[in-house]
């Protein structure tokens, strides 16, 4: 339902009352309404055919002009016919959905402005392409009036950013502040081990797919509350590995109304830098990044600048993660020294290549660390009894106390970790694999402590879409 100050704008827009309930669902940037959501019936039960109507000025002068030099006609000779009949069935059918069930009245009829075939009202056609329609004539609209340098000045909606990680799945929904700053709307993770078995077999597994899958589907509802305006949707390390990804791939877009991009490892690691260091203008220098996921970590170096500006410098992934190190060596509960010995033997020699391929890594002012196991351990070492993203987020790990608290997670076996505050449940037969990473990240790059940044590639993912 609109708000009382809405239906007096749309009314003063109209010049008449509205006479049925509506919704403002797109917006000019000053706040204004541009498209409303109509009601499938007025008030006095009268079937409504137009379910998205332009409101907004001079959007609606604008369309006014272009049907007056014939732009119905050139509408209709230049937009497929089958692609346009199919948008009026795909318009009939989601306004049809809307009426109530017990409705046995008039129902409103036809497709866009309640017309069945060809274009009767660019007006209605715009409306619903503004308001994320897929309708081929308001796209041509949109065209010819960028022709004409004109454009709808829409407000920017939030983002969402998804990473379909190999031990993970979290959600990012955000937006940009007035001092530009990403202000967040939601931020949600679950662990679905969608890389559950990968580094065997090289194949996703059905029940992983399936427990990934029920997670997005459960994101999608989010997507919708919040109005999302676009989505970046990645996949990383056990889709990267995977010959049958197009399993997941597929019913993922189905779920998602968006395409999963596979980032390759260099990708990934940029992301990810771009993501940490957003906050980091009053530490000005040179950083080294490390991401400890599933199945990969990722290291990139740059400098971050007074000013905000951030320069990429290098990146680069290895096959390196929690999951994949502790299905490969860590088979005992608690690990033996022996197991702990062969996995650090392992994860020194390859972050010792990665540091040497990355320019500036070995040089770095400050190392900063991102995903579940740094973040775990931080939560561990501040004794959380509730995970809690403001003391986590920029807590400062020394590297003696990382091994410390290494050590005594190493003796523990799983059952006993269950219990120990900060600890993340989804992480308690894999933090072992994890923390083995992240003593050889420590030994190599010589720094002394650890910042933890819980803004990471989901970060970096929603600000490339918001800029």
């Amino acid at each position: 339902m609109a708000e009382p100050d809405d239906r007096t704008l749309v009314a003063e827009l109209l010049g008449r009352a509205p006479q049925g309930a509506f919704e403002v669902v797109v917006r000019h940037r000053d706040g204004s309404p541009l498209v409303i959501e109509n009601a499938p019936l007025l008030d006095d039960g009268t079937p409504m055919p137009t379910r998205w109507w332009l409101v907004g000025e001079p959007e609606r002068t604008w369309i006014g002009r272009l049907e007056s030099a014939g732009g119905v006609d050139g509408a209709e000779a230049a937009v497929d016919r089958a692609a346009l009949d199919a948008a009026h069935d795909r318009y009939a059918a989601a306004r049809e959905a809307l009426l109530p069930p017990d409705h046995h009245g008039p129902r409103p009829s036809g497709g866009v402005g309640g017309t069945r075939r060809g274009v009767k009202c660019l007006h209605a056609h715009y409306a619903w392409w503004l308001a994320g329609g897929d309708d081929p004539v308001g796209a041509w609209v949109a065209d010819r009036l960028s022709e004409q340098g004109l454009r709808a000045d829409v407000a920017t909606g939030p983002v969402a950013a998804i990473d379909c990680g190999t031990n993970s799945t979290r959600l990012l929904v955000a937006e940009r502040g007035p001092d530009g700053t990403l202000v967040t709307r939601t931020r949600r993770m679950a662990i679905t081990r969608l890389g559950q078995g990968v580094d065997a077999t090289g194949r996703l597994d059905p029940e992983a797919i399936a427990r990934t899958l029920a997670v997005l589907t459960d994101y999608r509802s989010d997507l919708d509350a919040l109005r999302v305006g676009a989505v970046r949707a990645t996949a990383t390390s056990a889709a990267r590995d995977a010959s049958n990804r197009d399993d997941f791939f597929a019913p993922a877009r189905a779920v998602l109304g968006a395409d999963l991009e596979l980032l390759s490892g260099s990708e990934e690691a940029a992301l990810s830098f771009a993501g940490a260091t957003a906050e980091l203008a009053d530490r000005p220098g040179r950083y080294l990044v490390v991401d400890i996921g599933g199945g990969s970590t990722e290291f990139a170096t740059g400098t971050v600048h007074a000013d905000g500006r951030i320069e990429v410098a290098g990146a680069t992934s290895v096959d390196l993660g929690c999951v994949r190190i502790t299905e490969r060596f860590l088979h005992t509960d608690p690990p033996t020294p022996a197991e702990l010995a062969t996995a650090r033997a392992h994860c020194d020699e390859i972050v010792a290549e990665a540091l040497d391929r990355v320019p500036g890594a070995r040089s770095a002012d400050r190392l900063v660390g991102l995903a579940g196991t740094v973040s775990t351990l931080a939560a561990v070492d501040l004794g959380l009894a509730e995970y809690d993203r403001a003391q986590v987020h920029h807590h400062v790990l020394a590297v003696d106390r990382i091994r410390r608290l290494s050590d005594e997670l190493f003796a523990l076996p799983a059952e006993a970790r269950r219990s120990v505050p900060g600890m993340e449940p989804g992480r308690i037969e894999v933090i072992a694999g994890g923390l083995v990473a992240l003593a050889s990240v420590c030994a190599a790059g010589g720094h002394d402590s650890m910042l933890v940044s819980e803004a990471d590639i989901l970060d970096g993912l929603a600000a490339s879409l918001l800029d």
